[in-house]
């Protein structure tokens, strides 16, 4: 009877814990079906706003959606030559969520892609370049749109935009038109030139040695003519020309002239002694002449050396010594003074140690001074002058 009793109590116990899981698991449920049925379903979408900025070459820009609005997934890029008068293309870049179409604003950009200021009217897909963007950059502005919205993004910039056409470039040298005397006014010639027009033209004057080399460009001497000057007389003149457009420049140089000589006498002297030259008269080798010329052999050979002041009058007296370089190819000469005509003249007799070959040359210190002058001052003058060497 006690067993009995105790069996209806375990059934009892166990009865009481099973309704207690299942009314907290319905209780569970009606709680979660009730959330899920108040109030009434509603699905709402979401607006972002990306915003960026122009920076150097950094492609950005500002772009306001909505979720199902167009957004840029890789930025325009343009296509073709960015030189005046090309034509560019821009392409708008990928885009999410179907854009319906697009529209375009070309900006213009300093050489560093930045600073961009919009184009008037450059509102095409395609822009064509003009000459105010020489030296700058190009950017284009897509706008992709549909039903939901748009958004905007930025290409990179262009290169630099240049030129249209070809630098200019000689064809033919420039030329030297008057005589090459002091006091001569010598004019410049363009010359001949390719390259697109208009080409502007600009001068520069220069002073060479007597056998054109050495050139250096003669201070304020910039017109297309110059007025020779006793700093000429002895040397040669030349003109650099410069040719200019829009594409570039590029020089040519004309040949040198003759020898700039001295200004006419208004004396009418045909000959000076040499005491009576004094600054800022000097006195010039303008002529040399030798009786081999190439050297070919180790027998003396004559040297005559002409002497005339900066206005070409032939000097009587002067001193000309001369002494062959390197030193051991001559043999030591004495000074000799100059005849009635300018010329003083001297045998040269060449060492056992010059050599005799084909392209060799002996180099010779010329000076003539005026006697009682100071070697290094005064009126006296120094050239060097070659002397070709060849076997027979």
């Amino acid at each position: 009877m006690q067993d009995e009793r105790h069996r209806f109590a375990r059934r009892a116990l166990r009865a009481l814990a099973l309704s207690m899981i299942v009314g907290t698991g319905l209780a569970a449920s009606v709680a979660i079906g009730s959330a899920s049925t108040s109030g009434t379903a509603a699905t709402t979408g979401t607006t972002t706003t990306a915003t960026t900025a122009t920076t150097g070459t950094t492609t950005t820009g500002t772009t306001t959606t909505t979720s199902n609005a167009p957004a840029n997934l890789d930025v325009p890029s343009i296509s073709g030559t960015p030189q005046d008068g090309a034509i560019l293309t821009a392409d708008p870049g990928a885009w999410s969520n179907n854009p319906s179409s697009y529209t375009y604003a070309w900006l213009r950009c300093d050489a560093n892609g930045a600073n961009c200021v919009p184009i008037a009217g450059a509102t095409s897909q395609r822009y064509t370049v003009t000459s105010a963007e020489v030296g700058h950059t190009l950017r284009v502005d897509v706008t992709a749109s549909n039903a939901s919205g748009s958004g905007t993004a930025s290409s990179h910039p262009s290169a630099v935009v240049t030129a249209a056409g070809a630098a200019p470039a000689s064809s033919a040298v420039p030329g030297v038109t008057g005589t090459a005397q002091e006091g001569q006014t010598l004019t410049a010639g363009n010359g001949t030139w390719t390259g697109t027009a208009p080409i502007t033209f600009t001068y520069q004057w220069q002073r060479c040695d007597a056998a054109g080399g050495n050139c250096a460009s003669i201070a304020g001497a910039t017109g297309q003519t110059y007025k020779l000057t006793s700093a000429d007389v002895g040397h040669t003149v030349r003109v650099n020309v410069t040719g200019k457009n829009a594409r570039g420049s590029s020089t040519a140089s004309s040949n040198p002239t003759a020898v700039v000589t001295p200004a006419k006498t208004t004396q009418g002297a045909t000959r000076l002694n040499v005491a009576d030259v004094a600054l800022p008269d000097r006195l010039i080798v303008d002529r040399i002449q030798y009786s081999a010329n190439p050297v070919r052999s180790r027998a003396p050979f004559t040297a005559r050396f002409h002497v005339v002041d900066t206005k070409g009058l032939p000097i009587q007296g002067a001193l000309v010594y001369t002494v062959g370089l390197p030193y051991y190819y001559l043999q030591k000469a004495p000074e000799v003074a100059t005849d009635a005509n300018g010329w003083a003249t001297m045998t040269l007799q060449p060492t056992a140690r010059m050599p005799l070959h084909r392209g060799g040359a002996i180099v010779m210190f010329v000076r003539a001074r005026k006697p009682g002058d100071n070697l290094l001052a005064g009126v006296s003058t120094r050239r060097l002058v070659p002397v070709r060497v060849a076997p027979r």
